[in-house]
């Protein structure tokens, strides 16, 4: 018999700092000091990455939703390595027809690393956010006065 309750306060202990964040269309559950293999980036080896669409981040005793995102809320990763997935075989048959198609596919990867969890205005504003201008424009009249 094993003794759940123990197990699960260890597990509530290592998980007093989380976030989950959006990357790649895909959404992640992020711990510090962990790996994570996420679709391929632009990005080059010891390169850091921020990622600033967290949707929820959780301290030890407070937890922040955001609406979609949290505001100022980043996690900093760093790319580890560049990898490809293992084969997946794709077979097509159409019945009666003898046709057959055999694929196979390898997802490309990067594997990162999380450095910090961080929330807070530890950025500038205006290398956060890009404000767009818009011009007012004067609806033209259809009919003119001579």
């Amino acid at each position: 018999m094993t003794n759940s309750k123990n197990s699960s306060t260890n597990s509530s202990q290592s998980n007093e700092l989380y976030a989950i964040a959006e990357t790649s269309g895909q959404q992640f559950c992020f711990e510090v000091n962990r790996y994570y293999d996420i679709d391929r980036l632009n990005a080059k080896e010891k390169d850091n990455i921020t990622l600033d669409k967290v949707l929820l981040l959780k301290n030890k005793n407070s937890i922040n939703i955001g609406k979609p995102y949290i505001k100022d809320a980043k996690i900093e990763l760093e790319v580890v390595s560049h990898k490809r997935d293992k084969k997946i075989i794709v077979y097509k048959m159409r019945p009666k027809k003898k046709t057959r198609r055999k694929m196979g596919h390898r997802q490309e990867l990067t594997r990162v690393m999380v450095k910090s969890i961080s929330i807070g205005k530890s950025a500038p504003k205006s290398s956060s956010k890009k404000e767009t201008v818009k011009k007012e424009t004067k609806p033209k009249s259809e009919k003119s006065t001579n």
